[in-house]
């Protein structure tokens, strides 16, 4: 069994240099295939592959060009990875699963560096509170203990690490023996998600809002205003022309970046770990499945009154996370199909209601059933007969 775990490190100076080098050169590297590839397709209307691009820039591309050399200065499995994942990207389009691939910007997309085991026979080795990573050396982790340490149970397969607002993350990829699932109910739970509640569940679990609590509103705010100061900054910048004022200037720019990224990355942390409650309190009830919607979330977002909200809401996350937990609890997740009129449908006549309104909150029916509308669609959930095994 795979398992992952992300936790904070606190690496050194001279380690912090050799992430930035690694993520910098990795992202190089992954724009230059995407380029490569656009080129290769204008030209000869071929596709080339990351193990091709891979054997072409390390044999012709930086023999021609020594002035590039320093790509090598870094992991040759980092950069290897980069490009595969570039790969990746290319074949989701190519399936129609997602855009076409982006380029990456610095500072503002997620590149993070890779590494894993050099050789098979030997293991990473970490204790509780430091690990030891290829051409990193021991690093210090901030969690002591998280991580499984007992090299005959848990192997560290492989890992990544991050940067987000200044801060550091490994995440480790551990191979570790199969937990015996307990024994589970007999009954099952339909989940409805929304705006107005995150969730409610047909057993009478419900979940508010995390984004209407007055520490995420407060924190939003403080975000607004330091967003305000950071374009105030840069306008200011674009008006100076000497050196010195705009060398002065942009390394006020660099320190009011860092706060708007840290006001981010708390705020999605809040809703991340909000998240990650609903999910484990919802597989603790230990029911015999478990079934929600498919929803449109992209067809959500278009709707600009709603986008923000929607958006904030992580409903993919939800999904995913619990999709990962019924596997490893034995838990069946079943998911109703997008068209299904879940709140619509009368639970005790099933009968369908067309003229229902999102702002009516109360399903009254003809035959004189009277219920929230959200727990009513939970009860559909639980009960519909038309389903995809996720």
């Amino acid at each position: 069994m795979l398992r992952s775990y992300k936790t904070e490190i606190n690496p050194t100076p001279k380690q912090i240099q050799i992430i930035h080098k690694t993520i910098g050169t990795c992202r190089f590297v992954y724009n230059f295939y995407l380029a490569y590839n656009k080129e290769m397709y204008e030209k000869e209307h071929r596709f080339v592959s990351g193990m091709d691009f891979s054997k072409w820039l390390n044999n012709v591309y930086l023999k021609e060009n020594p002035d590039q050399a320093w790509v090598k200065e870094v992991s040759s499995k980092s950069v290897k990875k980069s490009i595969m994942n570039a790969e990746k990207a290319y074949k989701r389009f190519f399936k129609g699963q997602g855009g076409f691939p982006r380029f990456k910007k610095k500072g503002k997309s997620d590149v993070k560096m890779y590494f894993v085991k050099t050789d098979s026979r030997v293991i990473i080795p970490c204790e509780r509170h430091r690990i030891k990573i290829p051409t990193l050396g021991w690093v210090r982790l901030k969690e002591k203990g998280y991580i499984p340490t007992d090299p005959d149970t848990h192997v560290i397969k492989s890992g990544t690490i991050s940067c987000h607002a200044g801060r550091y993350y490994v995440s480790v990829l551990v191979e570790e023996p199969e937990k015996e699932k307990s024994a589970l109910t007999d009954s099952g739970i339909g989940v409805d998600v929304g705006v107005r509640d995150f969730m409610i569940a047909s057993n009478g679990m419900k979940k508010k809002n995390i984004n209407r609590t007055a520490k995420v509103r407060k924190l939003e705010k403080q975000l607004k205003r330091e967003q305000r100061s950071l374009s105030r900054k840069y306008e200011g910048h674009k008006k100076r022309s000497t050196k010195q004022e705009g060398g002065a200037t942009r390394q006020n720019i660099q320190k009011q970046q860092l706060k708007v990224q840290t006001l981010h990355q708390r705020i999605n942390n809040i809703r991340t770990d909000y998240v990650n409650k609903c999910v484990s309190e919802l597989v603790k009830t230990k029911p015999a499945y478990i079934t929600i919607e498919d929803l449109n979330v992209s067809g959500m977002m278009r709707n600009r009154h709603l986008s923000k909200a929607v958006a904030s809401q992580k409903f993919y996350e939800f999904r995913t996370k619990l999709e990962a937990k019924c596997k490893e609890n034995g838990i069946e997740l079943r998911v109703a199909g997008r068209w299904y009129p879940s709140s619509r449908v009368c639970h005790a006549c099933g009968c369908i209601k067309h003229d229902l309104k999102l702002s009516d909150r109360i399903y009254i029916c003809g035959c004189g059933y009277r219920a929230d509308r959200d727990f009513n669609a939970s009860l559909n959930l639980r009960d519909v007969k038309t389903y995809k095994i996720a």
